[in-house]
Formats: structure tokens, C-alpha cells, sequence
């Protein structure tokens, strides 16, 4: 049921007909990605790729769908992957201009998964400078800023940016980022993309640098619900090589493709749901309406302690963060973004003391979503409270800093990355101005297989789709 609805089902159904091979598609993206690199401004979805690369796995796939003996769902499929996970035979900078020196030799579990199922990596994606923002905006000569495929004078979100301006222009239907403070979901809904942020531990993060190791998760960024489906159901498995996910229990769609949503209880909590842009909180509203025309029932709770669970989260991720980069920050700092630098500057600011007190606060609110969970089966909330914001010139020398937008941009985002919950965004409609609006999910752990149900609905209520202003069609 999920190929059915899927976006990529069109491409599989040309493969499986021999009316197009994974070579041909292969042969449009190579031509695509020289495309991207020169247009004005360049799209920079994509920062790395290698024409021979591409072409080996696509012509592989090709021999396999001309024998009958596909490897999965996703073989011949486009994909792209974060710079923050090692992908042969790719430099690992992760956003910066210091790190990954050399090729990388060894692939991050999610690409060596992603091979096995078949699927051609057509490179690595931008991302923020060591993922310390939600903007995107990473100036520095390796990377440059990616551009919002529907308008390309805003930002794409990040830090997972490349991966979110890929699909939305249409180079790969999937792309997989990390997400520890809405790395997935905000990229994803300011580029009109549906983004999947797993539960904590429940898709492996081996072979991805480990910047903050108790708030990130792994997702994919994908065109529609069911590609998200698929992704999710082939890399989310325990992985020996990391420790955090062994005892998940077994990921399922269970009741994913059910005709409604009778019996599913909705929670929304409408102070906190209406802190955002009068045109956003417009669409979310009727998009919760619409969920409860299917036989949904909302009801109203109460998440307490938002801000103090807001300011633990910022201490948990950055304290993290600041350890773990101590000797990038004493080595390489006049290397770094200036945002990067304050940032980290920040970290060192916060004491043992606010950090164990910071983890006290997540015992409480794992608590208090305990309760909640046992009367609702999901939490809705707008993705964001905004659309995509404006670049301005000056951001593209010396890079972008505003911490009110940067918080404002999480404030929808931090309480799944602080407990580990997993959360859906899907893309619901458009402002005036044409930008992308989204609606979150939140589910309990291990309970994405009601968030995907909840999503495919909510596929339905946005009447039509805009194509953005940049975009390319691989089936040409």
C-alpha cells in the first residue's frame, strides 16, 4: 500500500516497465547537478557528487531490473545523504572547511543500508557549519548557501538544508538528514518536503559525527508520506555499532494506509499551538479540522513546563556540542563561521551544575508526555511558526546570526529532541507569498507507525501542490 501512494512509485513502474532504466534517470541527474552548480545563484543542494560514482550504482540497478532480481523498493532510486554521515568515497567536513581531509573509506551505517537496498547516491548534501543552526546559511568555500527551491531569495532551513532543497527540486525524492533540535523538520517544511525525525535510537547514527549524543536523531526528507514509509521501514533496526537503539522494539506501519482516522485521539495544546504567524496558525487550524473530518477526535491538553524544557534543551545540545568540539574549538576556531564561533563561545558559558539540572528537567517531561500519551495518541503543533526567512547580502560573506529567530525557528521542534519522541512534519499549504506551511506530529517512542497514518491523511487536505521555482524533473 505505501509503494501505491509513494512518489517514487512512478519511476518504479518505468523501471519495472523498461520504459526508463536507473542509468537514463542516472545520466538526467549528472546533467542536473552541472546545472545547479551554474545557475544564478547556485542551488547548493548538493556539495559533493561524482559523475562515475553514480553511474556505477545506477547501471548495476539497471542489470538488476532487466533480471528480475531487484534488492528492495528503493533500488534505482535517487538519494542523497547529510555531510554529517561518512559516505565512500566523500570528504566528511560536515559543513566545515577543516574536517574530512581525506575520502572517506568506510560508509555510516544508513549509506551502507541505503547500498544494500539499492539505491544511487548521487552525492552528499550542504548542511550547517557542525549542524549549529536552523538557517542554513553556511558561507564559508566549500559550501556556500542553499537555496529555497521555491524562492530562492530565502532560506532553506537547517542544519539538514541540502538534504531539504534536493528533494524539494526534485533531484532525489530522498534524502536523509540528523536532527537535534529540528535538523529535519524545519529544512523540510521551509522547503515544502515532508520530514521523518525517528525516535531516539530507532535509526542508527554510527558513521555520522557524534555532536550531541543525547538529543539527535536520524530521519529522511522525501517527497510524500509513503517515501518516508519505506525509508524509515528498511533503516530503522538495531545496530550493533550503536548502542542507544539495541532494545527498540520492532519498527512496523501497522494500520499506516486505514480509510480513516476513527479512534485516534489528537492532542493539541492551543496556547502553545497558536504562538506563530497569523497565516500559519490559519492553515494548521483547518488542517486539524480536517483530520477531525475523518473521524479524529481532538483533545485538549496541557504540555507544562515548555520553557523550562526549552532552556534544558538548549544547555543539553550545546554542552554536548561544546565537549565533544573542545579541540576543533581550540585548533580550528579562526577557521569556523562567525556563528559557529558564538555559538560554542555560548556553550562554555553553561556549568556541570546546569547541565545535571538540564537532565532532571527531561526525566520530568518524559514523565509528564508519559501521561499525556496514555490518554491522546499523538501531539499536533504547527512545524514551524514562520516561513522561510529572508538572505540577505551580507549573509553570504560573513554568514547569519539572529538568536531570536533561531529560537523562535526550534520553538515547535525542541521537546521531541529533548525526550526523544518522534515527530512528522508534512507540508499543508502556502503563505501569500508563496512559502511553504507545515503541521507536526509527535508521537509516543517507538510509535511512528501512527504519525505516517496521521500524515498520509494529511496529504490529502492540501488542495494543490505548487511546483517551486527551481526544480528539475529526473523522468524527463
Amino acid at each position: 500500500p505505501c509503494e501505491r501512494k509513494s512518489c517514487n512509485f512512478q519511476l518504479l513502474l518505468s523501471c519495472r516497465s523498461g520504459k526508463l532504466t536507473p542509468t537514463q534517470v542516472a545520466k538526467n541527474i549528472i546533467a542536473m547537478l552541472e546545472d545547479c552548480d551554474k545557475s544564478t545563484p547556485p542551488l547548493r543542494a548538493i556539495v559533493q557528487w561524482d559523475q562515475e560514482q553514480i553511474m556505477l550504482m545506477a547501471e548495476a540497478s539497471t542489470t538488476r531490473y532487466r533480471n528480475k532480481c531487484t534488492l528492495s523498493c528503493l533500488d534505482g532510486i535517487p538519494v542523497c545523504l547529510k555531510e554529517e554521515f561518512k559516505v565512500v568515497p566523500y570528504h566528511h567536513r560536515v559543513g566545515t572547511v577543516y574536517l574530512g581531509t581525506q575520502p572517506e573509506t568506510e560508509d555510516a551505517t544508513v549509506a551502507r543500508k541505503l547500498r544494500e537496498a539499492g539505491a544511487i547516491i548521487i552525492g552528499v548534501s550542504n548542511m550547517h557549519e557542525l549542524g549549529t543552526g536552523t538557517t542554513g546559511c553556511n558561507p564559508n568555500r566549500y559550501h556556500k548557501i542553499p537555496r529555497n527551491p521555491y524562492n530562492p531569495n530565502h532560506f532553506t532551513g537547517g542544519s539538514s538544508s541540502g538534504s531539504a532543497a534536493a528533494v524539494a527540486a526534485g533531484l532525489c525524492p530522498v534524502a536523509i538528514g540528523t536532527d537535534g533540535g529540528g535538523s529535519v523538520r524545519i529544512p523540510a517544511s521551509f522547503c515544502g518536503v515532508v520530514g521523518l525525525k525517528g525516535t531516539f535510537g530507532r535509526i542508527s547514527c554510527h558513521g555520522s559525527l557524534p555532536l550531541s549524543y543525547s538529543t539527535v536523531s536520524v530521519g529522511p526528507i522525501c517527497t510524500s508520506v509513503a517515501d518516508a514509509a519505506i525509508v524509515y521501514s528498511i533503516l530503522a533496526e538495531p545496530d550493533l555499532l550503536y548502542p542507544y537503539g539495541l532494545k527498540q522494539p520492532k519498527a512496523t506501519l501497522s494500520n499506516m494506509c486505514a480509510p480513516d482516522l476513527k479512534g485516534l485521539k489528537l492532542g493539541v495544546d492551543w496556547t502553545f499551538f497558536k504562538a506563530c504567524d497569523a497565516e500559519v496558525l490559519s492553515a494548521c487550524e483547518k488542517a486539524v479540522k480536517h483530520l477531525q473530518s475523518l473521524g479524529a477526535s481532538v483533545v485538549e491538553v496541557s504540555l507544562p513546563e515548555m520553557e523550562e524544557a526549552r532552556v534544558a534543551h538548549v544547555i543539553c545540545i550545546l554542552s554536548e556540542m561544546r565537549d565533544f568540539l573542545q579541540p576543533d574549538f581550540n585548533k580550528h576556531f579562526h577557521e569556523m563561521n562567525l556563528e559557529t564561533r558564538a555559538s560554542l563561545a555560548l556553550a562554555c558559558q553553561f556549568t556541570a551544575l546546569d547541565y545535571i539540572k538540564a537532565n532532571r528537567q527531561r526525566t520530568r517531561s518524559m514523565r509528564f508526555l508519559q501521561e499525556i500519551f496514555s490518554t491522546v495518541n499523538c501531539i499536533l503543533t504547527p512545524a514551524v511558526p514562520c516561513t522561510a526567512p529572508r538572505i540577505y547580502e551580507s549573509d553570504l560573506l560573513t554568514g547569519s546570526s539572529d538568536m531570536t529567530s533561531t529560537v523562535r525557528c526550534m520553538r515547535f521542534m525542541q521537546l521531541g529532541n529533548f525526550t526523544g519522541i518522534p515527530g512528522l512534519v508534512v507540508p499543508i499549504g502556502y503563505s501569500t507569498a508563496g512559502l511553504p506551511i507545515s503541521l507536526q506530529v509527535m508521537a509516543k517512542w517507538w510509535d511512528e507507525a501512527v504519525l505516517l497514518r496521521i500524515g498520509l491523511k494529511l496529504e490529502q487536505f492540501r488542495e494543490q501542490t505548487k511546483k517551486p521555482s527551481i526544480y528539475y524533473d529526473i523522468l524527463a
